[in-house]
């Protein structure tokens, strides 16, 4: 799996729905070339170096994963699992209290918390923090557009 890489006072938090196998390996979220989430933060001006998350963590963007555990696509995790990493997120939040926290990828969301998510602003917030959802920046959601993501990062890292 991959670190949690938090701390106080952090800008945004960005959690997305689980580590690739290929990220676990490398021990960097969002590891794998095809993946928009680097090139789509660096566009939004939420980091400066791409696949470098202690650069990022440094720049108040710190990263973990709504499920720890690696695996080769989402569709491998159960309903279990989503429920017990927001269990887990939420007191990751409530302890660092970031400005705002952004679940990267709607399926995750959509299994354990609104089934009808769509990308934007999460009306509650999450963990007393306010909280915006996007959609994957994974190569197989190609569909989104790179200057999408980056609006959606960009807008979350502003916050409300």
């Amino acid at each position: 799996t991959l670190p949690d890489f938090v701390r106080p006072r952090l800008r945004l938090l960005v959690c997305g729905l689980n580590p690739s196998l290929y990220s676990a390996d490398a021990g960097v979220p969002f590891a794998r070339r095809g993946n928009r989430f680097w090139p789509a933060a660096r566009a939004a001006g939420v980091v400066v170096a791409e696949r470098d998350p202690l650069d990022a963590l440094r720049r108040g963007i710190g990263m973990t994963d709504l499920v720890k555990r690696a695996t080769a696509a989402a569709s491998a995790l159960r309903r279990s699992e989503y429920a017990a990493g927001l269990q887990r997120v939420e007191c990751l939040v409530r302890r660092y209290r970031p400005g705002a926290i952004c679940f990267v990828g709607l399926e995750g969301w959509r299994t354990v918390a609104d089934r009808s998510a769509r990308p934007g602003w999460i009306a509650g917030g999450f963990g007393g923090r306010p909280a915006y959802l996007m959609p994957s920046t994974s190569g197989r959601n190609a569909r989104v557009l790179l200057a999408e993501l980056a609006a959606h990062l960009r807008a979350a890292a502003a916050g409300r």
